[in-house]
């Protein structure tokens, strides 16, 4: 995974992966100070880009309708849409 790319663009998939390989960078201290500290700043970017992914899917996994009675499982009818206004993320 490219240094550049832009971090908005990657799946979660593709942005965890791309954060391991900055960990195992940082972890080997074979990284230059400067390096060092630009592959953090990128980390912490691709860190929250993980989580704003994994909140979306929560909330799209909650926005699942059940229909059974309280305190029951109940089965899945169906979803509703949701908006989490990130603009189709």
């Amino acid at each position: 995974m490219a240094h550049n790319t832009d971090i908005g663009s990657l799946s979660f998939e593709e942005a965890l992966k791309a954060l391991e390989d900055i960990v195992r960078r940082l972890e080997s201290g074979e990284a230059p100070l400067d390096e060092s500290i630009d592959l953090y700043a990128r980390g912490d970017a691709l860190r929250a880009h993980c989580q704003k992914r994994l909140d979306a899917a929560q909330a799209r996994i909650e926005a699942i309708v059940t229909d059974g009675p309280a305190g029951s499982p109940g089965r899945a009818t169906g979803t509703r849409p949701f908006d989490d206004g990130a603009g189709g993320a």
